[in-house]
């Protein structure tokens, strides 16, 4: 899909928000949801969501959401990081098909990085362990601050 189009209301994203197909939540309020990748890239990645958005990409996000999305992004990234302990974070997030984007529904990647391990693709089909996803998303939640 190119960087602009309608919003598909059958994208995964939308299907986890309306509670149609489950997730490992790491954290939720009002306005934002961020759970663990089931593909994950490495483990502890995180993705985050806005809620009540029909958003495809970063850009078509209204400028009045950016702040509060943004402060989840960096407070999920810190807790991250406290959590795992990793010797590195990514924080990215891919604006249409071009750039890399699959799901189109605005989200932000937070992807613990250690030495010497490799990232797993982006899109790749190793489905991680639902129980372990479940423990790293405790752990994450507990050092938020």
């Amino acid at each position: 899909m190119s960087l602009h189009g309608d919003y598909d209301d059958t994208n995964l994203f939308a299907k986890i928000l309306r509670g149609e197909i489950p997730a490992v939540k790491v954290y939720e309020d009002a306005d934002v949801l961020a759970f663990m990748d089931i593909f994950p890239q490495a483990r502890g990645h995180v993705l985050i969501v806005p809620k009540n958005s029909r958003a495809r990409n970063f850009i078509e996000l209204p400028a009045d959401r950016v702040a509060s999305l943004m402060a989840v992004v960096h407070k999920l990234s810190k807790a991250t990081a406290k959590a795992l302990n990793p010797d590195g974070v990514t924080v990215t997030q891919f604006n249409g098909a071009p750039a890399g984007q699959t799901i189109f529904h605005l989200h932000f990647h937070i992807i613990p990085r250690y030495e010497g391990v490799r990232l797993a693709g982006h899109g790749h089909g190793n489905r991680a362990d639902i129980a372990e996803l479940e423990q790293i998303a405790k752990q994450i939640a507990a050092a938020i601050e």
